[in-house]
């Protein structure tokens, strides 16, 4: 059956590229991270929620399909969000967009104590002060709000997105960011600049799962759910693979991060 969301959001006048993301988003979230949700964290319906780095808005978009009552999503990259607001006006799916750095901007008075969900998806591993993003977000929240965080650990088998580096088969290697910085940056230096500089940043922050957790207890979070992925629950709908957890594995520092391609948490304000 036909996902009428889908049809509409094809009608919205996005380029072909960014609706390719619009629905890869959309459909990550209707199959995957909403029924996770409704089985393992809350249901969705009326909720308010947030999601911090939307991009076009496809995740956010599948829980106002589910019944969420508002969405909010922010992002730095101002063209991505036109496109989320061009989907929301031919869906008329209740998702606001608008231009926020989580990290340096101030938390807006009607956001502060306002959302039910916050997400975090695939995000915090950029940003250079987790303890800080942290904080920030907490803010959000009401005070039985709840903050989902998935990320690839700094370690493991890709953690320094070196995948994204177009034109050098080496950068499709498992564990290359890890080798001293000599052999590395000669390694990418056939990416783009702006990934070659992505993957440097990345190689600065080196965000685990120890550092994570840490950080959010810091931040005054507590830590309500943790799960550990060898294989991502978004590769059934990119390769259709099965989703493999590492159970109590993970949660063993260092040696836990060099096999989790995901770490998942459920924070609790």
């Amino acid at each position: 059956m036909a996902d009428e969301i889908i049809i509409q959001a094809e009608r919205s006048g996005l380029g072909k590229a960014d609706f390719y993301y619009w629905r890869y988003q959309y459909e990550l979230g209707r199959d995957i991270i909403v029924p996770y949700f409704q089985k393992n964290i809350c249901e969705i319906k009326n909720k308010i929620i947030a999601e911090i780095g939307s991009a076009e808005g496809g995740v956010l978009h599948s829980f106002l399909r589910a019944g969420a009552e508002y969405g909010l999503g922010t992002d730095i990259a101002e063209n991505r969000l036109e496109s989320g607001r061009k989907v929301s006006s031919a869906t008329q799916l209740n998702v606001e967009f608008t231009s926020h750095n989580i990290l340096s901007d101030e938390i807006p008075q009607k956001w502060q104590n306002y959302f039910d969900i916050v997400i975090l998806r695939d995000v915090i591993e950029h940003l250079s002060d987790t303890e800080q993003t942290l904080t920030q977000i907490r803010q959000l929240l009401q005070n039985d709000g709840i903050l989902y965080v998935t990320f690839p650990p700094y370690r493991s088998p890709y953690g320094g997105h070196q995948h994204t580096l177009a034109g050098n088969f080496l950068t499709k290697l498992p564990y290359i960011h890890l080798l001293p910085d000599f052999i590395f940056k000669k390694m990418i230096i056939s990416g783009r600049q702006i990934d070659q500089e992505e993957t440097l940043r990345l190689r600065k922050i080196r965000l685990s799962s120890r550092k994570f957790k840490e950080s959010a207890q810091s931040a005054g979070f507590s830590i309500a759910k943790e799960e550990y992925y060898l294989l991502r629950p978004v590769f059934k709908q990119k390769f259709g693979l099965p989703t493999i957890k590492i159970g109590a594995i993970g949660k063993i520092p260092f040696f836990g991060d060099f096999l989790s391609l995901e770490c998942m948490y459920v924070l609790k304000k």
